[in-house]
Formats: C-alpha cells, sequence, structure tokens
C-alpha cells in the first residue's frame, strides 16, 4: 500500500467521541463514506477492532504486529498487544504438551509443540482458589495480589508469582477468598484453556 492508494486519513485523538460537535463529526462521516483505502489512527484498541479491516499496532514509534482484528486478537505477539487484547501472554520452549517458561516453571498444555513458543490464556479462564486446588488443573502454583481493579461484571486481579498474569473473578469471588492486595492466592489453569502457537513474523 502506498500512500497514493490512500484515499482517507483518519484521525482519531484521544477524547471521548461523545463529546464531538456535527462540525466535528463532518469529516469522519465523509471519511468513512468514501470508497478505496481509509487509514484510521487510534488510541482506543476497541475503536480499532470494530472499525478496520486490517490492523497494524505500533509501538513507541515501530510496528509490532500487524493483522485482521481476529488474527491480533487471538494471538498476540508481544505484551503490549497481548493487554491491548485482553490476554496473558507467556513466551516460552515447548517440548510436546510442557512449555518451559523460566527455569524450574513449566506450564502443561493441551496442544503439542515444539521450539519457541507464545502461550496465550484468556484472564476468565485462570482460577484463583485461597488453598492449593485439587482434582483436573495441570497448572498451579502460589501467588501473591498485586491489586485489583473493577471492570463492570468482574474484578481484574493482578497476581505476582512465577509467571505474572491477570484474573478475571466476580464480585462475589473476591469476597469470599478475600482478596485484596498482599493477599496469598494459588493460581489454577486448565492444559484446555492454553492456546500455543510458534514465535514467528510479528507481520504478514
Amino acid at each position: 500500500m502506498s500512500a497514493a492508494e490512500i484515499t482517507c486519513f483518519w484521525f482519531w485523538p484521544q477524547r471521548q467521541w461523545q463529546s464531538y460537535s456535527a462540525h466535528e463529526w463532518a469529516p469522519y462521516v465523509r471519511c468513512a463514506a468514501s470508497d478505496g483505502i481509509r487509514l484510521l489512527v487510534t488510541h482506543d484498541p476497541v475503536e480499532a477492532m470494530v472499525l478496520a479491516d486490517r490492523l497494524v499496532v505500533v509501538e513507541r514509534g515501530r510496528v509490532v504486529q500487524t493483522g485482521t482484528p481476529v488474527e491480533v486478537s487471538r494471538r498476540p505477539r508481544s505484551d503490549y498487544v497481548a493487554e491491548l487484547v485482553g490476554l496473558n501472554l507467556f513466551r516460552g520452549i515447548a517440548d510436546g504438551g510442557t512449555v518451559r517458561l523460566a527455569p524450574g516453571f513449566e506450564l502443561r498444555t493441551a496442544a503439542a509443540a515444539t521450539g519457541e513458543v507464545f502461550v496465550a490464556v484468556r484472564p476468565n479462564a485462570v482460577a484463583l482458589h485461597g488453598t492449593r486446588p485439587e482434582g483436573s488443573p495441570r497448572n498451579v502454583w502460589a501467588g501473591v495480589v498485586e491489586g485489583l481493579e473493577g471492570r463492570g461484571e468482574h474484578v481484574r486481579v493482578r497476581v505476582a508469582g512465577p509467571v505474572p498474569l491477570v484474573a478475571d473473578v466476580t464480585p462475589a469471588a473476591v469476597a469470599e477468598l478475600a482478596l485484596g492486595t498482599g493477599a496469598p492466592v494459588w493460581v489454577a489453569i486448565k492444559a484446555t484453556e492454553t492456546t500455543v502457537y510458534a514465535v514467528g513474523p510479528a507481520t504478514r
């Protein structure tokens, strides 16, 4: 794609679109209705996911990943992109159904792989417990709550440990487990809740 092919350039500033006047909306409406390639620059990942056919993610002046919204949201290739799309992302060396993330720490995965890989886990697939859980989870370790953030119907909990991550739990779970900054917790992730994919080019 060259600059000559772009028929409309749309810059979306860091400001709530609800506050726009009719005069300010006019150029954006014309842009959306135009034919050809339309380039939207935005700081809001939700707007990018909803409005774009293809994404180009820029971090510190460098392109870190490109692809369709589905590709980027399912398989982020950097911590920055993973945070934008709301996933936990780990990087390690796979050998079958085991991924070595750090010295002495491994994740069990449902899919077998070899070599350097990413492992993505949705925050709502991370279970938190007050005591070490028993049963089916293949990945269990101890951690400490670093912080909590209310997000509508759930609470996002940041957990420090061998592998830092975030978990989405209900307000009822926060009360039941007495979660607060500094509280000890047990983290559990089922192998079937992991997505494994090879580390490769960030652009497609």
